[in-house]
């Protein structure tokens, strides 16, 4: 992200000082990348000589790299914006430069990023928050690549975050699984994708199109609830994991989309029940 970023902030036009990495070598790397930026393999003072800080690191490093930045810059971080790009930590992981007069925020593109080139951000949302300068900061930055800033609370990033990884690696999860189920019957893999990604893209589309509830679609968005049971059958040899998760989807799908939430939980509910295996009976006394 911090490559890809930078990359897109110096076509724009923005200067790039100093790029820090674990080594000398993936710096000169990242500034190859980049096109611009001085290397260094480790935090330096010459930081400070930028007036927004970026720290694009893995989730459990901002932290670190906050102490160790308050450590070295001390006063000097006075009048400095730092942010971090998490998506799950709020602006709260910085407080040691906040002790020091920074002002901490946090922008995170809700976009992927797989390390070669650099993704289209034009419309997609960043989630910015933290102290007031920060977040104009951020709000600057995310408009010059294109994006929609969005204001989220500091306190409900994690919610966020959660949200995000529902949407995108969930799914991906859902897909390969309902993949693994076609190629488990004979088919080739490359026919079980073709098979079920236009399905799944067809569905998103008419989600964006025309709403959840009229996209919505399946045996259960019928009510057709001997089918929903067959399948529940018909996943019994299969990965416990997979029933397990179609049966929590389905009361997922009763609360977020159903209509009739109550009805369809109950109608869920006897399916289960029927398909517990019945306790046997002891005979003897004790």
């Amino acid at each position: 992200m911090g490559r890809a970023l930078g990359r897109r902030l110096r076509e724009l036009g923005w200067k790039i000082g100093v790029v820090v990495t674990r080594s000398e070598a993936s710096s000169r790397r990242a500034i190859r990348f980049i096109g611009a930026g001085k290397p260094h393999g480790g935090l330096t003072r010459h930081v400070l000589l930028s007036h927004v800080i970026l720290i694009a690191t893995p989730d459990d490093a901002v932290s670190d790299v906050a102490h160790e930045l308050a450590r070295m810059g001390g006063e000097e971080l006075r009048g400095r914006v730092v942010l971090h790009t998490s998506g799950a930590q709020d602006s709260r992981a910085l407080s040691p430069v906040k002790e020091f007069g920074a002002a901490a925020g946090s922008m995170h593109p809700l976009q992927t990023f797989g390390g070669v080139g650099v993704p289209d951000l034009a419309g997609k949302v960043f989630a910015v928050e933290g102290d007031l300068i920060a977040v104009r900061a951020a709000r600057q930055i995310a408009r010059s690549l294109g994006g929609s800033p969005v204001q989220v609370s500091a306190g409900k990033k994690a919610l966020y975050h959660a949200a995000a990884a529902l949407a995108a690696g969930q799914v991906l999860a859902l897909v390969e699984a309902a993949t693994q189920m076609l190629v488990s019957l004979g088919m080739k893999r490359s026919e079980a994708t073709r098979a079920l990604l236009p399905l799944t893209r067809q569905v998103l589309d008419n989600f964006e199109r025309v709403g959840p509830r009229a996209a919505w679609t399946g045996p259960l968005a019928r009510g057709d609830y001997k089918i929903v049971e067959s399948h529940l059958r018909a996943l019994h040899d299969s990965r416990e994991e997979v029933a397990l998760a179609y049966e929590a989807l389905n009361r997922l799908a009763a609360h977020v989309l159903a209509q009739d939430t109550a009805g369809t939980v109950a109608e869920l509910e006897k399916i289960s029940a029927a398909l517990k295996p019945k306790a046997k009976a002891r005979g003897g006394h004790g």
